[in-house]
């Protein structure tokens, strides 16, 4: 097999490409040839050690995989070689030719599903079908507000929430994402980092946003909060702006407004079953026409460092993958 391998914490230029021995599947594990490794925002910090938490070195970076299934240990039934499947695990190793998995962490893929799609939307959409299914219920004819709504994230949620019948307002800081999440299903669109976003929001719902979803943090966090009406919601997804936010628990206060943290890859790990109901209901969606995940831009293997620098100086709009193996 080939795989990057991160030796060292710091830029991606640092990550290495090596041969090893294929890898064997023990008893209830499942090993998979990879035909698409997703790239994301998440891995970049891991690599840099800029992530919450720091893995062992040496690792493969990579949390989401798509391909066929090469083997299985025993205690695995169900799956022949050759089945196409999605590998998501929160540890990591995606970043290669072949990776092992737990059984329980297997989903079977629908032929109207490519390989580099479930790869990339795997994580994305996972996390927004998680936080408006399951932490929070979006109503038809609600608005929703997404900041940083033409990155993977961003883009998910605006084509999430869209198909749940809510009316989106999509946040972004260029023409080019604005556009991409239109394209997903957005309504209204707000630059924020020239409009003022509390005003904006204001001005095109009425009374307020009835929920905010932020993957940004930064210093869109407090006018974002300050937008939602009264019972409003205010989804923490993440924190790609760099910095976590002070918010002013008043402003929570008044108006009865609820703050919701969303960790779907904490759940995963605590719940195997009812993650793979999730992931299996997404990518049936998905297949049905449901929901509508751009396909990515590709990279060979040799080039997850490239494919990093470009997500980590936000010169992407949409999802990356790698192709370990060409089909």
């Amino acid at each position: 097999m080939r795989r990057v391998v991160c030796r060292w914490f710091g830029p991606p230029e640092r990550l290495v490409l090596e041969d090893a021995p294929d890898p064997r599947p023990g008893p209830g594990e499942v090993l998979i040839r990879v035909r698409a490794a997703g790239v994301s925002f998440v891995d970049g910090l891991i690599v840099a050690g800029l992530y919450q938490v720091k893995p062992p070195l040496p690792f493969t970076p990579g949390l989401v995989v798509a391909g066929e299934v090469a083997g299985t240990g025993d205690d695995v039934p169900g799956l022949p070689a050759g089945s196409r499947v999605v590998g998501c695990w929160m540890g990591l190793g995606g970043y290669a030719t072949h990776r092992v998995l737990p059984a329980g962490a297997v989903v079977p893929l629908p032929e109207a599903v490519s390989f580099e799609v479930a790869a990339t939307a795997v994580d994305s959409y996972a996390t927004m079908l998680f936080a408006l299914t399951r932490r929070t219920s979006v109503r038809p004819g609600e608005w929703v507000v997404v900041l940083g709504a033409g990155g993977g994230i961003g883009l998910a949620a605006v084509d999430v929430a869209s198909s749940l019948g809510a009316r989106v307002i999509a946040a972004a800081s260029s023409q080019a994402k604005r556009a991409a999440s239109v394209t997903a299903g957005a309504q209204v669109t707000i630059d924020y980092q020239t409009e003022d976003l509390k005003a904006r929001v204001r001005e095109i719902t009425g009374a307020g946003a009835d929920l905010v979803v932020d993957p940004v943090g930064d210093r869109h966090a407090e006018p974002a909060l300050r937008s939602l009406r009264p019972n409003g919601r205010y989804l923490v997804v993440g924190f790609a702006g760099g910095s976590i936010p002070r918010l002013p628990l008043n402003r929570i206060l008044l108006g009865n407004r609820t703050v919701i943290g969303v960790d779907w890859g904490a759940w995963a790990g605590q719940d195997a079953p009812g993650n793979q109901a999730l992931i299996a209901e997404l990518l049936r969606r998905v297949a049905a026409g449901v929901l509508h995940p751009v396909a990515p831009r590709t990279y060979p293997l040799e080039r997850a460092a490239e494919a990093l620098a470009e997500l980590g100086g936000r010169r992407v709009t949409g999802k990356l993958a790698l192709l370990p193996i060409s089909p």
